[in-house]
């Protein structure tokens, strides 16, 4: 787990499972540097926010350029959004949306943070994919981009190595979150089935991703690089229905 001599740029990290990542490494002495587009409801003195829409061209740019001045070593690209559609109704303003999101920010960010890493001789970087990236109804748009992050972050992995950065991805599978709970509600049947869909019986928690997260920060994780860890109480190598 990162300490005091790390600063982390976590977006999305104000709510769900970004607050707790964002949580987590500020109880283990972190700063955190909070991309999103509204000021998280906790506060910390080692917590910055950039504000800001980082499928907006102009934000992302501003985000990017100061950014590269805070001293910067660890990255976790966490904002995502779904946007679900069957595929015959999928449209290319969220085609585009999700790209912008999920791709095209990571993108900018990390190359924009990649000259400092470079400079101080490490860096970690973590990506948020899904383990819809294996593929799920009604996610086609969501499923391409979550992939698509997963081959960036082994290119990356292969390219940044030598410079001690290290290049992971979390892929979570059903957490509870606000977001989650959107498409399924609290207490409902669907949340049971789902929950009893998934091998060890139960929905996961923002906790159980920021963990994953923690342990792709850390110092002595040097050896591990290009690697995608699927937090997902066994849904991976399973079926799941949602």
């Amino acid at each position: 787990m990162p300490d005091q001599t790390h600063t982390v740029l976590v977006t999305g990290g104000n709510a769900g499972i970004g607050a707790a990542i964002s949580q987590s490494l500020l109880k283990d002495g972190a700063r955190v540097i909070n991309v999103s587009r509204r000021m998280p409801d906790f506060t910390h003195e080692r917590l910055q926010t950039l504000v800001g829409d980082l499928t907006n061209a102009a934000d992302l740019a501003r985000i990017c350029e100061e950014a590269a001045d805070m001293g910067i070593t660890g990255f976790v690209h966490n904002a995502g959004v779904i946007r679900p559609a069957p595929f015959g109704e999928v449209t290319d303003v969220d085609l585009d949306h999700l790209v912008d999101l999920h791709l095209r920010a990571a993108i900018h960010i990390g190359q924009a943070l990649l000259p400092g890493m470079k400079a101080a001789g490490t860096g970690r970087i973590v990506l948020i994919s899904s383990r819809g990236a294996l593929g799920l109804q009604n996610r086609t748009a969501y499923a391409a981009t979550k992939a698509g992050m997963i081959g960036m972050a082994r290119t990356w992995a292969l390219e940044l190595a030598r410079d001690g950065i290290t290049v992971n991805v979390v892929s979570p599978g059903p957490i509870e979150t606000d977001m989650f709970h959107e498409l399924i509600p609290e207490g409902s049947e669907r949340k049971r089935n789902v929950a009893a869909s998934i091998p060890v019986g139960r929905v996961g928690t923002a906790e159980d991703v920021a963990t994953a997260v923690g342990f792709f920060l850390g110092d002595g994780t040097g050896f591990i690089t290009g690697q995608n860890l699927f937090v997902c109480g066994g849904a991976s190598i399973s079926s799941i229905t949602l």
